[in-house]
């Protein structure tokens, strides 16, 4: 059992990190929903431009595959594969949402609030989403032939890809010196959700960082 624990170590980094990039996903999607139907002005004056928070989305993005590379070894699984678990989860969680959430269906993922209900929600939906995306290539063959497609144009363009590892990490640096330089200097805004956006800009940023230095793109193989 010892010997497994730094297998199980790395599948649940493998796993929080894309739990992460989902969340980071979320958090930019109702950020940027009150840049533009609310007409928020985000962080200033420190932001130059709200607008900068699709950089988290695209960075989020980017960082699933490396993300899920991390949490790639082998643990067994206990009676079906991970992604039934997380279809099973995001289902019931998005069953709860839809009957008990004071939201519409379509701005579950996009309305800001502090609603408890909401936030256990999404929690959930997140939670089981990433257990599919960690088991993804499993769930059929045809998606698996789609993934290693994709793979293959990764491949072709692996030299951009590297490169914009690098400038996303920059960009989510300076977001998150902004949400922290704002929230230092305006205390009463240091909520729960600022200071959840500030650990997911950094880890955001960190994990672009290493993935560039370790130059995970340019070793992926087509």
């Amino acid at each position: 059992m010892v010997n497994r624990l730094p297998v199980y170590a790395k599948k649940l980094l493998g796993l929080s990190l894309i739990f992460n990039s989902l969340l980071s996903i979320v958090y930019a999607a109702g950020l940027l929903t009150g840049y533009y139907v609310d007409r928020w002005t985000l962080y200033v004056p420190y932001l130059a431009n709200g607008a900068l928070f699709w950089v988290l989305i695209l960075a989020s993005i980017i960082n699933i595959f490396p993300s899920a590379t991390v949490g790639q070894v082998k643990t067994g699984r206990l009676w079906f594969h991970h992604y039934i678990y997380g279809f099973l989860v995001s289902a019931l969680a998005l069953v709860f949402l839809i009957m008990l959430a004071p939201l519409s269906i379509f701005s579950l993922f996009t309305a800001n609030t502090t609603n408890i209900t909401v936030g256990v929600g999404r929690f959930f939906v997140l939670g089981g989403l990433t257990l599919i995306l960690d088991d993804l290539p499993d769930v059929s063959n045809r998606l698996r032939r789609a993934l290693c497609f994709m793979k293959l144009k990764v491949y072709q363009g692996r030299r951009v890809m590297h490169i914009a590892q690098y400038i996303m990490g920059c960009l989510s640096t300076y977001l998150f010196t902004a949400v922290v330089l704002y929230v230092a200097h305006n205390p009463r805004n240091a909520t729960p959700g600022n200071l959840i956006l500030s650990a997911n800009l950094l880890i955001t940023s960190l994990i672009s960082f290493i993935v560039a230095k370790r130059k995970m793109w340019l070793q992926i193989m087509g």
